[in-house]
């Protein structure tokens, strides 16, 4: 195995750094954090724990249409990115917000996906868990998208921040479904 270069350990060192973020919010919202705070109840049905989530995902779905909003109004604007991507590559104007855009939809499928499914398998209180978790996603977009034009690892912390809310949600997911829920 070859040596890491200095980028690739920065990658590292940042990716690190957002899942020891992730886990270290996740477990303080599991353990202090007051569920009525955010809603959650002790007596959720399946059905309410669904559309919990759904709730607590429309900021998820908001900053997607703002990435989406983002792209389509540079093209309106630029005459050589009007035409669409299938006649041709981004404008350098176009090219960071759409790589953002586009990642950021592939994001929002997983993210939202295991907040639903951990939904199925959260128990009421446990449910606050969903808004810290959206929370961690929206803050490792934003800084996905900021350190974006200035390489993979000036974005490194903030995909790693989306990557690791995500996995830690289908992770839960599959233990408590390990467990019988």
């Amino acid at each position: 195995m070859r040596p890491m270069n200095a980028e690739q350990r920065e990658i590292a060192a940042r990716s690190a750094a957002a899942i020891a973020l992730s886990a270290a919010a996740v477990a303080a919202a599991w353990l202090w954090l007051p569920p009525a705070l955010l809603g959650a109840t002790p007596d959720m049905a399946t059905a309410d724990r669904l559309a919990y989530a759904l709730k607590a995902d429309l900021p998820v779905f908001l900053w997607l249409g703002g990435c989406l909003r983002a792209v389509a109004s540079i093209r309106f604007r630029s005459d050589a990115d009007r035409p669409g991507a299938a006649y041709g590559s981004p404008s350098a104007r176009l090219a960071v917000p759409a790589a953002v855009l586009q990642n950021s939809l592939e994001q929002t499928v997983l993210a939202v996906g295991a907040h639903l499914v951990l939904a199925t398998v959260l128990r009421g209180e446990e449910m606050i868990l969903l808004p810290v978790l959206v929370a961690l996603y929206l803050a490792g977009r934003v800084f996905f998208a900021l350190g974006y034009a200035r390489g993979a690892a000036a974005r490194a912390f903030g995909m790693a921040l989306t990557g690791a809310s995500t996995i830690a949600a289908f992770g839960v997911a599959l233990v408590l479904m390990g467990l019988g829920r």
